[in-house]
Protein backbone atom coordinates (compact mmCIF):
# COMPACT_ATOMS: atom_id res chain seq x y z
CA UNK A 1 0.00 0.00 0.00
CA UNK A 2 1.55 3.12 -1.21
CA UNK A 3 -0.49 5.27 1.39
CA UNK A 4 0.58 4.60 5.84
CA UNK A 5 -2.33 3.71 7.73
CA UNK A 6 -2.03 6.25 10.52
CA UNK A 7 -3.26 6.35 14.27
CA UNK A 8 -4.04 9.31 16.31
CA UNK A 9 -4.54 8.77 19.74
CA UNK A 10 -5.37 11.54 21.54
CA UNK A 11 -5.43 11.19 25.48
CA UNK A 12 -5.91 13.00 28.65
CA UNK A 13 -2.56 12.59 29.41
CA UNK A 14 -0.42 11.39 26.17
CA UNK A 15 -0.51 11.90 22.52
CA UNK A 16 0.18 9.36 20.91
CA UNK A 17 1.05 8.20 16.70
CA UNK A 18 1.77 5.34 15.35
CA UNK A 19 2.49 4.79 11.56
CA UNK A 20 1.74 1.57 9.84
CA UNK A 21 2.17 0.05 6.27
CA UNK A 22 1.55 -3.14 4.69
CA UNK A 23 4.49 -5.55 3.78
CA UNK A 24 4.65 -7.43 0.23
CA UNK A 25 3.05 -10.29 1.86
CA UNK A 26 0.21 -8.33 3.16
CA UNK A 27 1.07 -8.15 6.57
CA UNK A 28 1.16 -5.07 8.64
CA UNK A 29 4.23 -3.11 9.47
CA UNK A 30 4.10 -0.95 12.45
CA UNK A 31 7.51 1.59 11.03
CA UNK A 32 6.94 4.76 13.16
CA UNK A 33 6.02 5.86 16.83
CA UNK A 34 5.77 9.46 18.35
CA UNK A 35 4.02 10.39 21.62
CA UNK A 36 4.10 13.71 23.68
CA UNK A 37 2.31 14.37 26.73
CA UNK A 38 -0.96 15.92 26.09
CA UNK A 39 -1.50 18.84 27.82
CA UNK A 40 -5.41 19.83 26.34
CA UNK A 41 -7.56 17.84 27.28
CA UNK A 42 -9.59 16.83 30.37
CA UNK A 43 -11.55 13.18 30.70
CA UNK A 44 -11.05 12.81 27.43
CA UNK A 45 -12.40 15.89 25.47
CA UNK A 46 -10.37 18.94 24.27
CA UNK A 47 -10.27 21.98 26.48
CA UNK A 48 -7.36 23.73 24.60
CA UNK A 49 -7.13 23.76 21.28
CA UNK A 50 -3.98 25.35 20.77
CA UNK A 51 -2.32 23.06 23.43
CA UNK A 52 -3.37 20.25 21.76
CA UNK A 53 -2.40 21.29 18.57
CA UNK A 54 0.93 21.77 19.41
CA UNK A 55 1.35 18.00 21.12
CA UNK A 56 0.10 16.51 18.21
CA UNK A 57 2.50 18.36 15.66
CA UNK A 58 5.10 17.07 17.94
CA UNK A 59 4.14 13.56 18.52
CA UNK A 60 3.39 13.41 14.48
CA UNK A 61 6.97 14.53 13.70
CA UNK A 62 8.46 12.53 15.85
CA UNK A 63 6.62 9.40 13.96
CA UNK A 64 7.52 10.79 10.72
CA UNK A 65 11.06 11.20 11.22
CA UNK A 66 11.35 7.01 12.86
CA UNK A 67 8.98 6.39 9.63
CA UNK A 68 10.79 8.73 7.00
CA UNK A 69 7.33 9.41 5.35
CA UNK A 70 5.03 12.44 5.86
CA UNK A 71 1.92 11.74 7.31
CA UNK A 72 -1.41 12.82 6.04
CA UNK A 73 -4.12 11.80 7.11
CA UNK A 74 -4.96 9.61 10.37
CA UNK A 75 -7.52 7.42 11.86
CA UNK A 76 -8.69 9.37 15.51
CA UNK A 77 -9.63 8.13 18.33
CA UNK A 78 -12.41 9.51 20.80
CA UNK A 79 -13.51 8.94 24.25
CA UNK A 80 -15.01 10.82 27.18
CA UNK A 81 -17.63 10.42 29.42
CA UNK A 82 -19.53 12.29 26.62
CA UNK A 83 -19.62 9.35 25.00
CA UNK A 84 -23.42 7.27 25.09
CA UNK A 85 -24.42 3.91 23.50
CA UNK A 86 -27.76 1.83 23.04
CA UNK A 87 -28.85 -1.36 20.68
CA UNK A 88 -31.63 -0.66 18.05
CA UNK A 89 -33.55 -2.73 16.62
CA UNK A 90 -34.74 -2.38 12.32
CA UNK A 91 -37.13 -4.39 10.42
CA UNK A 92 -38.25 -4.34 6.76
CA UNK A 93 -39.78 -6.85 3.98
CA UNK A 94 -37.52 -8.06 1.68
CA UNK A 95 -37.64 -6.42 -1.72
CA UNK A 96 -36.87 -9.14 -4.35
CA UNK A 97 -39.98 -11.09 -5.98
CA UNK A 98 -37.53 -14.18 -5.57
CA UNK A 99 -37.01 -13.26 -1.48
CA UNK A 100 -33.43 -13.72 -1.58
CA UNK A 101 -31.93 -11.41 0.59
CA UNK A 102 -29.28 -8.89 -1.35
CA UNK A 103 -26.60 -6.35 0.06
CA UNK A 104 -29.38 -3.12 -0.55
CA UNK A 105 -31.68 -5.38 1.67
CA UNK A 106 -28.99 -4.97 4.73
CA UNK A 107 -28.11 -1.39 4.07
CA UNK A 108 -32.13 -1.06 4.28
CA UNK A 109 -32.55 -2.86 7.80
CA UNK A 110 -29.08 -0.98 9.39
CA UNK A 111 -30.61 1.65 8.10
CA UNK A 112 -33.85 1.19 9.90
CA UNK A 113 -32.52 0.33 12.76
CA UNK A 114 -30.66 3.67 12.92
CA UNK A 115 -33.55 5.57 12.56
CA UNK A 116 -33.89 6.53 16.59
CA UNK A 117 -34.65 10.09 18.28
CA UNK A 118 -31.77 11.11 19.74
CA UNK A 119 -30.80 14.60 20.95
CA UNK A 120 -29.87 17.73 18.66
CA UNK A 121 -26.64 18.01 20.67
CA UNK A 122 -25.15 14.60 19.61
CA UNK A 123 -25.00 12.16 16.57
CA UNK A 124 -23.57 8.76 15.52
CA UNK A 125 -20.13 8.29 15.93
CA UNK A 126 -20.62 4.56 15.37
CA UNK A 127 -23.28 2.16 13.67
CA UNK A 128 -22.10 -1.38 14.07
CA UNK A 129 -23.75 -4.10 12.81
CA UNK A 130 -24.42 -6.99 15.67
CA UNK A 131 -26.80 -9.92 13.61
CA UNK A 132 -29.82 -10.87 11.71
CA UNK A 133 -33.08 -12.73 11.79
CA UNK A 134 -34.36 -13.87 8.49
CA UNK A 135 -37.91 -14.82 9.16
CA UNK A 136 -37.60 -16.79 12.28
CA UNK A 137 -34.33 -17.96 12.08
CA UNK A 138 -32.13 -15.62 14.23
CA UNK A 139 -28.25 -15.29 14.64
CA UNK A 140 -27.08 -14.97 11.34
CA UNK A 141 -24.04 -13.07 10.98
CA UNK A 142 -24.20 -12.14 7.14
CA UNK A 143 -28.32 -12.70 5.72
CA UNK A 144 -26.77 -12.02 1.70
CA UNK A 145 -27.84 -14.50 -0.15
CA UNK A 146 -30.47 -16.29 1.91
CA UNK A 147 -34.47 -16.66 1.63
CA UNK A 148 -36.77 -15.03 3.60
CA UNK A 149 -39.67 -12.61 3.39
CA UNK A 150 -38.84 -10.78 6.47
CA UNK A 151 -35.58 -9.45 7.74
CA UNK A 152 -34.57 -7.99 10.92
CA UNK A 153 -31.31 -6.46 11.78
CA UNK A 154 -29.55 -5.38 15.56
CA UNK A 155 -27.03 -2.80 15.62
CA UNK A 156 -24.91 -1.00 18.17
CA UNK A 157 -25.30 2.55 17.93
CA UNK A 158 -22.50 5.12 19.68
CA UNK A 159 -23.08 8.52 20.48
CA UNK A 160 -21.20 11.46 20.98
CA UNK A 161 -21.53 15.11 22.00
CA UNK A 162 -21.38 17.65 18.86
CA UNK A 163 -19.07 20.07 20.23
CA UNK A 164 -16.62 17.72 21.30
CA UNK A 165 -16.10 15.88 18.22
CA UNK A 166 -15.76 19.71 16.36
CA UNK A 167 -12.85 20.15 19.00
CA UNK A 168 -11.36 17.10 18.04
CA UNK A 169 -11.65 17.76 14.17
CA UNK A 170 -10.27 21.17 15.05
CA UNK A 171 -7.24 20.24 16.55
CA UNK A 172 -6.23 17.84 14.03
CA UNK A 173 -7.53 19.97 11.13
CA UNK A 174 -5.22 23.12 12.95
CA UNK A 175 -2.30 20.12 12.93
CA UNK A 176 -2.32 20.31 9.34
CA UNK A 177 -4.10 16.87 8.78
CA UNK A 178 -7.20 15.37 7.32
CA UNK A 179 -9.37 13.03 9.64
CA UNK A 180 -9.84 9.79 7.76
CA UNK A 181 -12.15 8.33 10.60
CA UNK A 182 -13.49 9.29 14.10
CA UNK A 183 -13.31 5.95 15.92
CA UNK A 184 -14.20 5.05 19.75
CA UNK A 185 -11.02 4.32 21.35
CA UNK A 186 -12.01 0.85 23.51
CA UNK A 187 -13.20 -0.43 20.10
CA UNK A 188 -10.07 0.64 18.46
CA UNK A 189 -8.37 -1.15 21.45
CA UNK A 190 -10.33 -4.37 20.92
CA UNK A 191 -9.03 -4.59 17.59
CA UNK A 192 -5.15 -4.45 18.91
CA UNK A 193 -5.65 -7.21 22.17
CA UNK A 194 -8.58 -9.45 21.44
CA UNK A 195 -8.54 -13.07 19.67
CA UNK A 196 -11.46 -14.24 18.10
CA UNK A 197 -12.28 -16.75 20.76
CA UNK A 198 -12.28 -13.93 23.30
CA UNK A 199 -15.15 -12.21 21.52
CA UNK A 200 -17.15 -15.54 20.52
CA UNK A 201 -16.66 -16.63 24.36
CA UNK A 202 -17.90 -13.06 24.99
CA UNK A 203 -15.47 -10.26 27.38
CA UNK A 204 -14.92 -7.22 28.36
CA UNK A 205 -12.14 -5.12 27.39
CA UNK A 206 -11.33 -2.36 30.17
CA UNK A 207 -9.20 0.58 28.59
CA UNK A 208 -7.64 2.32 31.45
CA UNK A 209 -6.18 5.68 30.11
CA UNK A 210 -5.41 8.73 31.82
CA UNK A 211 -8.61 10.30 32.58
CA UNK A 212 -11.22 7.78 31.92
CA UNK A 213 -12.05 4.38 31.68
CA UNK A 214 -13.82 3.01 28.66
CA UNK A 215 -15.56 -0.15 28.53
CA UNK A 216 -16.71 -2.12 25.67
CA UNK A 217 -18.19 -5.57 25.62
CA UNK A 218 -17.98 -8.38 23.03
CA UNK A 219 -20.50 -11.59 22.95
CA UNK A 220 -20.92 -14.09 20.06
CA UNK A 221 -18.37 -12.14 17.98
CA UNK A 222 -20.56 -9.06 18.77
CA UNK A 223 -20.60 -5.10 20.51
CA UNK A 224 -23.25 -5.40 22.49
CA UNK A 225 -22.40 -2.59 25.03
CA UNK A 226 -19.49 0.41 24.95
CA UNK A 227 -19.60 3.01 28.67
CA UNK A 228 -16.62 5.59 29.82
CA UNK A 229 -16.36 6.16 33.31
CA UNK A 230 -14.65 9.78 34.10
CA UNK A 231 -11.83 8.22 36.62
CA UNK A 232 -8.39 6.96 35.06
CA UNK A 233 -4.87 7.28 35.82
CA UNK A 234 -4.65 11.14 36.37
CA UNK A 235 -6.86 10.68 39.25
CA UNK A 236 -4.58 8.14 41.35
CA UNK A 237 -1.63 10.18 40.35
CA UNK A 238 -3.63 13.26 41.74
CA UNK A 239 -4.09 10.68 45.08
CA UNK A 240 -0.52 10.24 45.03
CA UNK A 241 0.43 13.71 45.22
CA UNK A 242 -2.07 14.55 48.26
CA UNK A 243 -1.50 11.83 49.98
CA UNK A 244 2.74 11.73 50.10
CA UNK A 245 2.57 15.65 49.42
CA UNK A 246 4.70 15.82 46.27
CA UNK A 247 4.57 17.09 42.64
CA UNK A 248 2.36 15.54 40.26
CA UNK A 249 4.80 15.03 37.83
CA UNK A 250 6.94 13.31 40.91
CA UNK A 251 3.95 11.70 42.11
CA UNK A 252 3.75 10.25 38.10
CA UNK A 253 6.91 8.55 38.11
CA UNK A 254 6.43 7.02 41.65
CA UNK A 255 3.83 5.85 40.78
CA UNK A 256 5.03 4.03 37.43
CA UNK A 257 8.18 3.27 39.46
CA UNK A 258 7.28 2.01 42.85
CA UNK A 259 3.25 2.11 42.79
CA UNK A 260 1.11 -0.86 43.41
CA UNK A 261 -2.54 -1.85 43.59
CA UNK A 262 -1.95 -4.76 46.12
CA UNK A 263 -1.22 -3.62 50.08
CA UNK A 264 -0.75 -6.67 50.91
CA UNK A 265 2.14 -7.32 50.11
CA UNK A 266 4.34 -4.04 51.37
CA UNK A 267 3.42 -4.47 54.92
CA UNK A 268 7.63 -4.36 55.29
CA UNK A 269 9.92 -1.33 55.86
CA UNK A 270 10.58 -1.01 52.04
CA UNK A 271 11.17 3.35 51.20
CA UNK A 272 11.64 5.57 49.76
CA UNK A 273 12.99 9.18 48.69
CA UNK A 274 10.07 11.57 47.59
CA UNK A 275 10.73 15.29 47.05
CA UNK A 276 8.86 17.95 48.74
CA UNK A 277 6.16 20.19 47.42
CA UNK A 278 7.75 24.13 46.66
CA UNK A 279 11.15 22.98 47.04
CA UNK A 280 10.81 21.56 50.85
CA UNK A 281 13.17 18.88 52.02
CA UNK A 282 13.05 15.14 50.78
CA UNK A 283 11.50 11.92 53.00
CA UNK A 284 11.34 8.50 53.31
CA UNK A 285 8.04 6.88 51.94
CA UNK A 286 6.92 3.76 52.66
CA UNK A 287 5.64 1.60 49.91
CA UNK A 288 2.85 0.65 51.58
CA UNK A 289 1.86 3.60 52.24
CA UNK A 290 2.23 4.16 48.15
CA UNK A 291 -0.40 1.44 48.14
CA UNK A 292 -2.47 2.61 50.61
CA UNK A 293 -3.51 5.38 48.59
CA UNK A 294 -3.23 3.19 44.89
CA UNK A 295 -5.41 0.05 45.65
CA UNK A 296 -8.75 2.40 46.85
CA UNK A 297 -8.22 4.28 43.71
CA UNK A 298 -8.29 1.44 41.51
CA UNK A 299 -10.48 -0.77 43.35
CA UNK A 300 -13.13 2.26 42.77
CA UNK A 301 -12.54 2.35 38.83
CA UNK A 302 -12.77 -1.52 39.20
CA UNK A 303 -15.67 -1.58 41.12
CA UNK A 304 -17.60 1.44 38.66
CA UNK A 305 -16.71 -0.78 35.85
CA UNK A 306 -18.38 -3.93 38.04
CA UNK A 307 -21.47 -2.07 38.08
CA UNK A 308 -21.84 -0.94 34.79
CA UNK A 309 -21.95 -4.87 33.45
CA UNK A 310 -23.86 -5.41 36.52
CA UNK A 311 -26.65 -3.30 35.85
CA UNK A 312 -26.53 -4.52 32.10
CA UNK A 313 -26.52 -8.11 32.63
CA UNK A 314 -23.58 -9.00 31.13
CA UNK A 315 -21.36 -10.26 33.82
CA UNK A 316 -22.72 -13.69 33.82
CA UNK A 317 -22.09 -13.85 29.79
CA UNK A 318 -18.37 -12.98 29.87
CA UNK A 319 -16.59 -16.65 29.22
CA UNK A 320 -13.03 -15.39 28.45
CA UNK A 321 -13.29 -12.90 31.69
CA UNK A 322 -11.94 -9.00 31.40
CA UNK A 323 -8.62 -7.71 29.55
CA UNK A 324 -6.93 -4.79 30.56
CA UNK A 325 -5.07 -2.60 28.95
CA UNK A 326 -4.47 1.12 28.10
CA UNK A 327 -1.37 2.80 30.52
CA UNK A 328 -2.76 2.17 34.00
CA UNK A 329 -3.35 -1.47 33.47
CA UNK A 330 0.97 -1.48 33.96
CA UNK A 331 0.26 -0.81 37.46
CA UNK A 332 1.58 -3.83 39.50
CA UNK A 333 -0.85 -5.45 40.75
CA UNK A 334 -3.95 -4.43 38.50
CA UNK A 335 -4.75 -7.66 37.13
CA UNK A 336 -4.74 -9.31 40.38
CA UNK A 337 -6.87 -6.65 42.36
CA UNK A 338 -9.17 -6.85 39.27
CA UNK A 339 -9.15 -10.36 39.82
CA UNK A 340 -10.88 -9.49 43.26
CA UNK A 341 -13.41 -7.19 42.06
CA UNK A 342 -15.12 -9.27 38.99
CA UNK A 343 -14.51 -12.40 40.80
CA UNK A 344 -13.22 -13.68 36.94
CA UNK A 345 -10.09 -14.38 35.29
CA UNK A 346 -8.21 -10.95 34.20
CA UNK A 347 -5.50 -10.19 31.91
CA UNK A 348 -3.51 -7.39 30.46
CA UNK A 349 -3.63 -7.07 26.77
CA UNK A 350 -0.80 -6.40 24.67
CA UNK A 351 -1.19 -5.40 21.33
CA UNK A 352 -0.59 -8.12 18.36
CA UNK A 353 -0.55 -9.05 15.28
CA UNK A 354 1.88 -7.19 13.48
CA UNK A 355 5.52 -6.68 12.70
CA UNK A 356 8.12 -4.05 12.20
CA UNK A 357 8.86 -2.01 15.45
CA UNK A 358 7.48 -4.56 17.89
CA UNK A 359 9.53 -3.89 20.87
CA UNK A 360 8.32 -0.45 20.74
CA UNK A 361 4.54 -0.54 20.86
CA UNK A 362 4.18 -3.82 22.33
CA UNK A 363 2.66 -2.34 25.48
CA UNK A 364 -1.07 -1.48 27.07
CA UNK A 365 0.25 2.00 26.21
CA UNK A 366 -0.18 1.85 22.79
CA UNK A 367 -3.11 -0.27 22.50
CA UNK A 368 -5.67 2.50 21.33
CA UNK A 369 -3.00 3.65 18.72
CA UNK A 370 -2.16 0.09 17.33
CA UNK A 371 -5.76 -0.49 17.09
CA UNK A 372 -6.28 2.39 15.31
CA UNK A 373 -3.96 1.41 12.68
CA UNK A 374 -5.74 -1.96 12.97
CA UNK A 375 -9.37 -0.40 12.45
CA UNK A 376 -7.99 1.59 9.30
CA UNK A 377 -6.29 -1.75 7.17
CA UNK A 378 -9.67 -3.62 7.95
CA UNK A 379 -11.42 -0.72 6.66
CA UNK A 380 -9.23 -0.86 3.73
CA UNK A 381 -9.83 -4.21 3.32
CA UNK A 382 -13.26 -3.84 3.16
CA UNK A 383 -13.29 -1.16 1.02
CA UNK A 384 -15.66 1.17 2.93
CA UNK A 385 -16.18 1.77 6.71
CA UNK A 386 -17.44 -1.72 8.65
CA UNK A 387 -19.07 0.63 10.85
CA UNK A 388 -20.83 2.40 8.30
CA UNK A 389 -20.56 6.10 11.01
CA UNK A 390 -17.90 7.52 10.97
CA UNK A 391 -17.28 9.58 7.92
CA UNK A 392 -20.69 11.62 8.97
CA UNK A 393 -18.71 13.83 10.93
CA UNK A 394 -17.16 15.58 7.71
CA UNK A 395 -20.02 17.10 6.86
CA UNK A 396 -21.45 17.39 10.40
CA UNK A 397 -18.23 19.26 10.68
CA UNK A 398 -18.68 21.72 7.72
CA UNK A 399 -22.30 22.16 7.24
CA UNK A 400 -24.52 21.03 10.40
CA UNK A 401 -27.62 22.16 9.68
CA UNK A 402 -27.49 20.58 6.53
CA UNK A 403 -26.56 17.34 8.25
CA UNK A 404 -29.37 17.35 11.37
CA UNK A 405 -31.93 17.98 8.61
CA UNK A 406 -30.84 15.03 6.66
CA UNK A 407 -30.68 12.66 10.03
CA UNK A 408 -32.49 13.78 12.68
Amino acid sequence: MANPIVGLDIGTTKIGVIIGEIDPGGALKIVGVGTCPSDGLRKGVVVNIDKTVKSIEHAVAEAELMAGMDVESVYVGIAGDHIKSINSRGVIAVSRHDNEITRQDVDRVIEAARAVAIPLDREMLHIIPQDFVVDDQAGIKDPVGMSGVRLEGDVHIVTGAITSVQNLYKSVEKAGLKVAGVVLEPLASSYAVLEEDERELGCAVLDIGGGTTDLIVFIDDNVRHTASIGLGGRNVTNDLAIGIRTPLDRAEEIKRSHGTCLRSGFEGGEYISVPGVGGRDQREVSRAVIASIIEPRMREIFTLALRELQKNRYLDTLGAGIILTGGCSLLHGAAELAEQVFGMPVKVGVPKGFGGLVDAVASPAHATGVGLVQYGLARHANGKDEDLGSDKFRDLFKKMTEWVKQYV
